[in-house]
């Protein structure tokens, strides 16, 4: 399965590049769990942060950054089969929650309860 990863990547973080960074390593911190599992994971941020950087986004948080982070979230969630849902507040990741939960898209909590990891 294509799984989405969402957690905080931005929330309590200031902004601080640093601790974007950390959120990003935490994020990415149960890809190879799943990847050994037999599923492709994905981490919205891995697709957006290309795409902003490519079309000039400056300062996280400008309008190019809110133009393109959560609906590549969205559009990624049109083709992911599972969300793995981190713990921490975020908006983004409630958000991406919601949409799978409307669209009939299982969501874990735990990484062992995704088929395969457990």
């Amino acid at each position: 399965m294509l799984i989405l990863i969402a957690g905080p990547y931005r929330s309590g973080t200031g902004d601080d590049p640093e601790k974007m960074a950390a959120n990003l390593k935490r994020l990415e911190e149960p890809s190879y769990a799943l990847f050994k599992a037999g599923h492709v994971p994905m981490i919205g941020e891995w697709v957006a942060l290309p795409i902003w950087h490519a079309a000039g986004g400056r300062a996280v948080g400008d309008a190019l950054y809110e133009q393109i982070f959560h609906p590549v979230a969205g559009r990624l969630l049109q083709l992911c089969e599972g969300v793995l849902r981190l713990a921490g507040e975020s908006k983004g990741a409630d958000n991406d929650v919601r949409i799978a939960r409307e669209r009939g898209i299982p969501v874990w909590h735990r990484l062992e309860d995704v088929p395969g990891c457990g």
